[in-house]
C-alpha cells in the first residue's frame, strides 16, 4: 500500500481507502462478510474508512467502531457524515441551512455518530450534502468550531453533490474546510477544472468517491441488469441511465490492457491524479478488497493509455434520478 498526505491535516492515509455505504444501504450486505473484508483491508494496509450516519441509521458506523477497537496498534482514520435534517439526498437549490444543518442538528448527529462509533473522537466529520449558498453562514462554522475545540472532531469536510464539483468551492474559500469528497472517475473528470486547482492551492484533502461510477466501470453491467427489491441501484440505473452507462462502458472496454480488469484500470486512472488523497471504493467481499488494494503498488498507468482515457469524459447534469 502507498500512502499520501491528507491535505493540511498532515495525516498519512492509504491511497486506497474504504467506502462503507454498501454495508448498510445495499440489500445483499452481510455483517460477517463485511467485518471479514474490513479486517482484511487493515491487514493489507488500509487506514482510511468513510462511513455516515445515513448508512443504515448508524449501522455502518457501529461496524467501523468495532474495527477500530479491534486494531488498537494501527492508526485508522475515521470519517463520517452528518445527515441533512430533511433527510433529502442530494440537497437542492433553495434548501436553507435550517432545512439541512441547523446548529442543534449538527451537534445532535455528531453525538449520535460518536455513540455509534463508541470512540472519543471523529477524525473527519463531513456534511453529507452541501450548498455553497450556506458557505458564509457562521452558524455551521461556530457549531463545527465548538466540536473541534472540545476535541470531539479533528477536521471538517463537505461531501459534494453528484455532478456538481464546483458546489463546494465557496465552502473551501472560507478556510474552515479541511477536506472535500467528490465523485471523480474516468467518466467524471470535471473536478479537475476548478475544484482540484483550488484544493492544491489551499492544501485541502481530496476524497475520490464513486470510482466505479456505481458499478458501470466494473464492466459487469448489462442492459438486463436487475437488483433485488429495495436496492438503491434500482432507483439510479433507471432504463435511460442503464442503457447509456452500458454503452459507455463497452466503448471503454477495448482500452483495457491484457491482464488488467476494468476496475483496476478505473482505480489506476484516479491514482494518476496527485491531488487525490485517497479513493474510497465500496468493498464488501474479500476478493474485492484484495483486488482493489493491489492497485496501490506505486506502478503508474502508462501515460499514453491515461491520455486515451481522457476522451471518455462524460459531463452530466443532475436529474431526478441522479440522487
Amino acid at each position: 500500500m502507498q500512502y499520501r498526505t491528507f491535505g493540511r491535516t498532515g495525516w498519512s492515509v492509504s491511497e486506497i481507502g474504504y467506502g462503507m455505504w454498501g454495508m448498510a444501504g445495499w440489500v445483499d450486505s452481510n455483517d460477517d462478510e463485511s467485518m471479514a473484508s474490513l479486517h482484511r483491508s487493515v491487514e493489507l494496509g488500509c487506514t482510511f474508512f468513510d462511513t455516515a450516519w445515513g448508512y443504515g441509521e448508524g449501522h455502518s458506523e457501529r461496524l467501523l467502531g468495532r474495527l477500530v477497537k479491534a486494531h488498537p496498534d494501527r492508526r485508522l482514520y475515521v470519517a463520517t457524515k452528518i445527515p441533512p435534517k430533511n433527510f433529502t439526498w442530494p440537497s437542492r437549490r433553495g434548501f436553507t441551512l435550517d432545512d439541512c444543518f441547523p446548529p442543534d442538528h449538527i451537534r445532535a448527529y455528531a453525538e449520535k455518530s460518536l455513540a455509534n462509533l463508541d470512540l472519543p473522537r471523529i477524525d473527519l466529520l463531513q456534511f453529507h450534502v452541501w450548498e455553497d449558498a450556506w458557505a458564509t453562514d457562521d452558524r455551521w462554522q461556530r457549531a463545527m468550531d465548538d466540536l473541534k475545540r472540545e476535541g470531539l472532531v479533528e477536521a471538517v469536510g463537505v461531501s459534494v453533490n453528484r455532478w456538481e464539483p464546483t458546489n463546494g468551492v465557496e465552502a473551501i474559500k472560507t478556510g474552515l474546510v479541511d477536506a472535500v469528497q467528490v465523485i471523480y472517475n474516468i467518466f467524471d473528470q470535471a473536478p479537475e477544472d476548478e475544484l482540484f486547482p483550488l484544493c492544491r492551492e489551499r492544501n485541502i484533502g481530496v476524497i475520490a468517491r464513486v470510482p466505479f461510477d456505481e458499478g458501470t466501470l466494473t464492466g459487469n453491467l448489462s442492459y438486463d441488469s436487475t437488483w433485488p427489491e429495495g436496492d438503491w441501484r434500482n432507483t439510479y440505473f433507471v432504463p435511460e441511465n442503464l442503457r447509456t452507462s452500458v454503452d459507455r462502458a463497452e466503448a471503454l472496454r477495448p482500452l483495457v490492457p491484457e491482464g488488467m480488469t476494468m476496475p483496476e484500470l478505473a482505480l489506476r486512472w484516479i491514482l494518476a491524479e496527485p491531488t487525490v488523497s485517497t479513493i474510497i471504493p465500496g468493498m464488501r467481499k474479500l476478493r474485492h478488497v484484495e483486488a482493489n488494494i493491489a492497485t496501490s503498488d506505486g506502478v503508474p498507468l502508462e501515460p499514453k493509455l491515461h491520455q486515451s482515457l481522457r476522451a471518455h469524459r462524460w459531463d452530466r447534469t443532475p436529474t431526478s434520478w441522479s440522487q
